[in-house]
């Protein structure tokens, strides 16, 4: 039989977990690595999503919750290129987004990173981004870029109200 000392501990500790699993994920973010390989005359792009954050959109007018662990690439990835073409759009001319490839992704502990490409102009030196990524989901939503090109770094923050900027290189 617990001693009454440990019956007040044990609902303590239980309220602890509970309190620490609600702040396992208190903040919406993604953050974009952009590079412009001059080379090759294109944008490689590397975004960080968090599994449930990424989840809750690809499901976004799906019948049913996605889960994405229980998917093959086939499922996946359509899903993916989906979303990403309808809230991350780069152009070089206005109403012309560049197309996306997803070339491939890599799932981390609460994560993924999603790499892609978008072939840009032989004249081109700068894009617009639209990033909306999750902002009609997550009114705290924020999209971080850091963009490198020509040697040089740049960082940007997209959130509501800021959903399009200007990359120039």
């Amino acid at each position: 039989m617990p001693t009454p000392r440990i019956r007040r501990i044990v609902p303590l500790l239980l309220l602890m977990l509970l309190s620490l699993a609600a702040w396992a994920h208190t903040y919406h973010a993604s953050i974009m690595e952009l590079r412009f390989n001059p080379a090759k005359q294109r944008l490689e792009i590397a975004l960080k999503v968090f599994t449930d954050d990424l989840e809750k959109g690809v499901s976004h007018n799906q019948p049913k919750p996605v889960t994405l662990d229980q998917l093959s690439r086939a499922q996946l990835d359509p899903l993916l290129l989906a979303l990403l073409r309808r809230e991350v759009q780069f152009s070089v001319q206005p109403g012309q987004p560049l197309p996306l490839t997803l070339v491939g992704l890599q799932k981390e502990t609460d994560s993924y990173w999603l790499y892609l490409t978008a072939p840009l102009p032989t004249a081109a030196t700068g894009v617009t981004l639209r990033h909306q990524l999750l902002l009609g989901l997550f009114p705290d939503q924020m999209n971080i870029v850091n963009l490198t090109a020509n040697g040089q770094k740049q960082s940007f923050l997209f959130r509501g109200g800021n959903e399009e900027q200007e990359l120039k290189w």
